[in-house]
């Protein structure tokens, strides 16, 4: 499919038919990334997606341990008291 590119105020722009949206279920708000000879238009990615799916398979797999131990502070050692 073909577009022509038209003036918006400043700015330039193309008009996307509902068919081509809806086929491609996009909704209110994209992310537009710029490559040599195309823009790409995406749904958003959502921060954090998949990061509870990670960190059960590094559970199950036994990955899911500190990489470095714990080290105590100065507040740790002379000011945090248990109650």
């Amino acid at each position: 499919m073909k577009a022509h590119i038209v003036r918006i105020g400043n700015s330039r722009g193309i008009r996307l038919p509902k068919t081509l949206i809806q086929e491609a279920q996009l909704e209110d708000e994209v992310e537009l990334q710029a490559e040599p000879g195309r823009i790409l238009i995406s749904k958003p990615s959502r921060p954090r997606a998949g990061w509870a799916d990670a960190a059960r398979r590094m559970r199950e797999q036994g990955e899911d341990h500190l990489i470095d131990q714990p080290m105590p502070t100065r507040f740790d050692k002379e000011e945090w008291k248990w109650r």
